[in-house]
């Protein structure tokens, strides 16, 4: 009896060529996302990085899920990603943006072992990143330099998330939420907290995500007290 490829990845090169059609990438970025994905597998038999059911659609689902806020904000340099977890959006952004001048990552996760984890990732794939192991709501007014883009993906609630990105695009910058199918009871909800005209963008990777934009966001009753984002 042939014996099991113990070697063998559980992504699939017919999943990589789907992510790559969606969201075409240099070679040299493409490089880079093969030793970060190579590095995540290695992290994720001991630290959960991501859901596992989701390793056969690892480029589809969480790469080219990704890299496609890249056309909603072609100009924009610097990043701050809430909550990377895992390393998405914010990782991917940074081997994508690896050869543009100027440009850097703001990797937000208060997770010891994820954090961890980022800093390998951007070391490996020597791309512009910085990882900073805090609570969002503790650093989000520490930032000195302009932001151009704040996003976050599987993160937390539409509302809790305007609250996070506020002082972020209150000074300039661009939010950019990866959100799922209930994107407009969301969407309801935060309106009760938060005066916003978001553009909605639907997931270029299926699977009824949305792509929420935001470049104003106002408190609906400007005299309340917001925690950490959370009305």
């Amino acid at each position: 009896m042939r014996k099991a490829d113990k070697s063998a990845s559980p992504t699939s090169a017919a999943d990589k060529a789907a992510a790559l059609a969606l969201t075409p990438i240099s070679r040299e970025t493409e490089a880079r996302l093969d030793r970060y994905v190579a590095l995540l597998l290695e992290w994720q038999a001991k630290t959960n990085l991501v859901a596992p059911s989701t390793l056969p659609h690892l480029w589809t689902r969480h790469i080219s899920d990704s890299l496609q806020l890249l056309s909603l904000a072609p100009s924009a340099k610097t990043w701050v990603d809430l909550g990377s977890g895992g390393g998405f959006p914010g990782v991917v952004l940074a081997c994508a943006l690896a050869e543009t001048p100027g440009a850097m990552i703001h990797l937000v996760e208060r997770i010891g072992k994820k954090a961890a984890f980022l800093r390998e990732a951007i070391r490996v794939t020597g791309a512009p990143g910085t990882v900073h192991p805090a609570d969002i709501g503790d650093i989000v007014d520490r930032f000195a330099d302009s932001v151009d883009c704040v996003t976050a993906r599987a993160l937390a609630p539409l509302h809790q998330l305007i609250g996070f990105a506020e002082p972020l695009v209150r000074r300039g910058a661009k939010a950019l939420f990866l959100k799922g199918q209930d994107v407009e009871a969301e969407l309801t909800e935060a309106t009760k907290y938060w005066k916003v005209q978001p553009k909605l963008h639907p997931s270029r990777t299926g699977g009824h995500g949305w792509i929420v934009e935001l470049d104003h966001i106002e408190h609906q009753n400007p005299s309340a007290t917001f925690l950490d984002g959370r009305p």
